[in-house]
């Protein structure tokens, strides 16, 4: 009777986990860029733990991005804004050297809608935060952002507030590569550490 109980135990966590979608995985390994692709000539490197995007001598757009692609799923990514700090991270995207297709959560300065989404080389900005949520940056300090995307719905947090939730078919249509972005315009440094995802179930 009790090995039946503990296998039925068993049986009910492996369901649950089931259910909710696999456990968070490391997207980076905080010792070099494995899984990941460079795009672009601005610089990524790795320093102390941290991953880092900094303005290239050609002050260009930027691309670092995953070797899998996602559909369905939960990240985590805590970031620190030096300088201008003008970033962003992808999702369902895909890339042909700098010209990447997909759907942008807004990584930038005070007054410019960190945690809204914006569509590359389609219909420019989706949604944008309420103006007074915008308090919830710490610029110069370490910020975590998490992105939920399920289906067509597409939700962001910025520091447990709730900046923007999204229902779009396109988005919902298709998977693709996460990635983060540095800005053209030179002079932007941000710090990247904790980048992890959770696939969830359909």
């Amino acid at each position: 009777m009790k090995t039946k109980l503990m296998t039925l135990a068993a049986i009910t966590l492996l369901s649950a986990g089931t259910a909710f979608g696999q456990k968070a995985q490391k997207l980076f390994n905080g010792k070099n860029l494995d899984g990941w692709k460079i795009h672009g000539t601005e610089k990524w490197y790795v320093e102390k733990g941290e991953l880092i995007c900094e303005s290239g001598p050609d002050k260009a757009y930027g691309y670092l991005a995953t070797d899998k692609t996602f559909k369905d799923f939960e990240l985590t990514v805590d970031f620190k804004q030096e300088a201008d700090g003008n970033s962003g991270i992808f999702f369902h995207s895909s890339l042909e050297g700098t010209k990447i297709a997909g759907w942008q959560a807004e990584v930038a300065p005070p007054g410019h809608n960190s945690g809204g989404i914006y569509e590359s080389y389609g219909r420019g900005w989706l949604i944008k935060p309420a103006a007074d949520k915008d308090k919830a940056l710490k610029m110069g300090e370490w910020n975590t952002m998490k992105i939920v995307v399920k289906g067509d719905q597409v939700t962001t947090w910025l520091n447990g507030v709730e900046m923007i939730t999204l229902n779009d078919a396109k988005i919902g249509a298709k998977g693709g590569q996460i990635a983060l972005q540095i800005h053209d315009g030179g002079g932007i440094k941000v710090r990247w550490k904790n980048i992890k995802v959770k696939e969830l179930k359909s």
